[in-house]
């Protein structure tokens, strides 16, 4: 299952799994996607590893700045896996 985490201006949707145990390294999938005319660009990044696994149609640029954007961001990727996803505000009418 992937959380919504973010999504920035240019509609790149971030979202991140839970915590996967992999030989007693807890991990944390990050997935970017961006619509275009076509389809969509995505790329998807390992944690704590900052390995990417999948990309496709993101520049390199895109993905630097990717980069930066998660060593900035592990640590609430981290504590949002752990509690399933972010609990967004629930709006309640009277």
């Amino acid at each position: 299952m992937m959380y919504l985490y973010m999504i920035l201006s240019d509609e790149t949707e971030i979202t991140h799994s839970h915590i996967i145990e992999n030989n007693g390294v807890k991990e944390v999938e990050v997935h970017f996607e961006r619509p275009t005319e076509n389809g969509f660009d995505m790329a998807r990044c390992s944690l704590p590893t900052y390995k990417w696994i999948k990309r496709n149609g993101f520049s390199d640029d895109d993905i630097q700045k990717f980069e930066q954007f998660l060593k900035y961001n592990a640590h609430l990727l981290y504590k949002y896996a752990e509690n399933g996803g972010i609990k967004f505000a629930e709006s309640v009418s009277s």
